[in-house]
C-alpha cells in the first residue's frame, strides 16, 4: 500500500475580474428655475448607480443652468434607459436637457489666473464688449463672469487664464485706457491663493476715509485758508515735498486755541460707505488701521468710533493750551506711511502680500507700492500710475468689491445686525 504523498494537488485559476471602464457623460440641464428640478433629475441617476465627477448650477434671473458631469459603465452611459429617463423627468417639469459623452473634458477645471472687476454707474454694453475685446486680443479666456453689485455702482467680476507669455503689462494698459475710454473702473488682479487672502487694510484718512481736508479746516480758522489749500494741491500732485509742505502749512496755524481740533473732529464727514466699509471687513477678521499726513488728535477720537485697530498720523505741537505752528516727532510723510504699514503688518503677522493699502495722493505712492494691493480712490494721476486698482466714484465700499466681496453678502450680513439700508443715489 502506498504511502501519503506530499504532493500538491493544482487548483484551477480563478482569473481576477478585470473592472469595467467607465465613462464620463454630461448633463446640462436649462430653463425657468423651479423646486424639484435637481431632485427629479438625481432620483433617476440614483437607479442607474453612477458616480459623480462634479455638479455647477448657475440662476440668473430665475433663469438655471445645471451641469452634472458622472461617470458610467458603457452600457448605462450610452444605453438607452438612463437618457430616456433624464429626458422624461426634466421634461416633465418643463426644463430641457441635453446629454452627450464628455471622455475628454478634466473633470476639475484649472483655476482661473487672474480676475477683471468692471465697476460702472452704469456698465454699458459697449464699455463691456471694449473689455472683452481686449482680453481677447491677448489670448486671456473669459472662464465665468458674475455680478458682484447693483448698489451703489454695478460691478462684474470675471475669472480670466492669461496664458503663459501673454504680455501681462500690454493688458494692464490696455484695460487702463477702456477705463478711461468708458467711464469705468477696471481691476485686474492676481488670482493666486496667497494674493486672495487678505488679512490687513490701512486707508489715507483726507479725502479718502474722510470727506475733505482736515489741515485746510484748520487753516479756515486761522484766516488761512486759501495759502493753505494752494500747497496741499501741489503736494498731492508730487509736485512738492510732502514734509516741506507739511511744515509750510502746519506754520500757518500758530496761535490757534488747541480746543479747535476737537471742533473740527467733530465736523468730519466720512465718505459715503465707509461706515459699511469697515463693518464688513471687521466681519471678514481684517485688521483695519489709518496712516495718514494728518494729524493724531483730530484723527484718534474718529479711530476710536470706528473701531480701528491701528493709527498712524502726525502730532501738533501745543504749548499752553495753542498749537505753536510746529509738529513733533517723526514726520508721516510717503516714506513715513509705507514704513507705518509694514510695522502694522510685522505686528500682526501678516506678510506684505495680504496687505491692502487705500489713498489719493502723491504721498501714498510708497504705501501702495508696498502693499500687496493698492487701490487708488479718487486718486492724483501720479498715484493712479502705480496703483493695482483704482477707483473713481465716491463710495468707499466700492473697495470691497475689488476685494471679492458681493453687495449681496454685504447686505445679507447688514440684515442680520438690523443695520441695511440704501440712500437713494440720484441718477448721473
Amino acid at each position: 500500500m502506498a504511502g501519503p504523498t506530499n504532493k500538491k494537488v493544482p487548483t484551477e485559476k480563478v482569473p481576477k475580474k478585470v473592472p469595467k471602464k467607465k465613462v464620463s457623460v454630461l448633463i446640462t440641464v436649462t430653463g425657468v428655475d423651479q423646486p424639484g428640478v435637481t431632485s427629479a433629475l438625481f432620483e433617476v441617476l440614483a437607479r442607474h448607480r453612477v458616480s459623480l465627477l462634479n455638479v455647477e448650477q448657475v440662476v440668473i434671473r430665475g433663469r438655471l443652468t445645471l451641469g452634472v458631469l458622472l461617470a458610467a459603465p458603457p452600457e448605462v452611459a450610452d444605453g438607452p434607459a438612463l437618457r430616456a429617463e433624464v429626458r422624461e423627468a426634466i421634461h416633465r417639469v418643463g426644463l430641457d436637457v441635453t446629454i452627450e459623452r464628455s471622455d475628454d473634458l478634466p473633470v476639475m477645471d484649472e483655476p482661473s489666473s487672474h480676475t477683471i472687476t468692471v465697476l460702472g454707474r452704469p456698465i454699458t454694453a459697449q464699455a463691456f464688449s471694449a473689455v472683452a475685446r481686449e482680453v481677447a486680443a491677448l489670448g486671456v479666456n473669459i472662464d465665468s463672469i458674475r455680478g458682484v453689485s447693483d448698489y451703489p455702482v454695478t460691478g462684474l467680476k470675471l475669472q480670466v487664464s492669461v496664458p503663459e507669455g501673454a504680455d501681462y503689462d500690454q493688458l494692464q494698459r490696455n484695460l487702463a485706457q477702456v477705463a478711461v475710454d468708458e467711464a469705468v473702473d477696471i481691476a485686474l488682479e492676481d488670482y493666486s491663493l496667497s494674493r486672495r487672502a487678505k488679512r490687513l487694510i490701512v486707508f489715507d484718512v483726507d479725502s479718502t476715509l474722510i470727506q475733505g481736508e482736515v489741515i485746510e479746516m484748520l487753516a479756515e480758522r486761522a484766516g488761512a485758508g486759501a495759502a493753505v489749500a494752494a500747497v496741499t494741491e501741489a503736494a498731492m500732485r508730487g509736485e512738492l515735498d510732502f514734509a516741506e509742505s507739511l511744515h509750510q502749512r502746519v506754520a500757518n496755524l500758530a496761535g490757534l486755541p488747541a480746543e479747535v481740533l476737537d471742533e473740527v473732529a467733530e465736523q468730519i464727514e466720512l465718505t459715503p460707505g465707509a461706515r459699511t466699509t469697515l463693518r464688513t471687513l471687521r466681519r471678514l477678521g481684517y485688521y483695519c488701521g489709518v496712516v495718514s499726513g494728518g494729524f493724531r488728535q483730530v484723527i484718534e477720537p474718529l479711530a476710536h468710533e470706528l473701531m480701528l485697530d491701528y493709527v498712524a498720523a502726525n502730532e501738533l505741537e501745543i504749548v499752553d493750551g495753542k498749537l505753536t505752528g510746529r509738529v513733533i516727532g517723526p514726520v508721516i510723510d510717503r516714506a513715513g506711511k509705507a514704513k507705518a504699514l509694514r510695522d502694522f503688518a510685522q505686528q500682526v503677522g501678516v506678510p506684505m502680500e495680504q496687505t491692502v493699502a487705500v489713498g489719493d495722493g502723491a504721498n501714498d505712492i510708497d504705501m501702495l507700492a508696498a502693499a500687496g494691493l493698492g487701490v487708488a480712490f479718487n486718486a492724483k494721476p501720479a498715484l493712479r500710475e502705480v496703483a493695482d486698482a483704482s477707483l473713481s466714484h465716491p463710495y468707499l465700499d466700492t473697495v470691497l468689491f475689488i476685494l471679492g466681496v458681493t453687495r449681496a453678502e454685504i447686505e445679507a450680513a447688514d440684515a442680520v445686525d438690523g443695520v441695511l439700508r440704501r440712500v437713494e443715489i440720484p441718477d448721473d
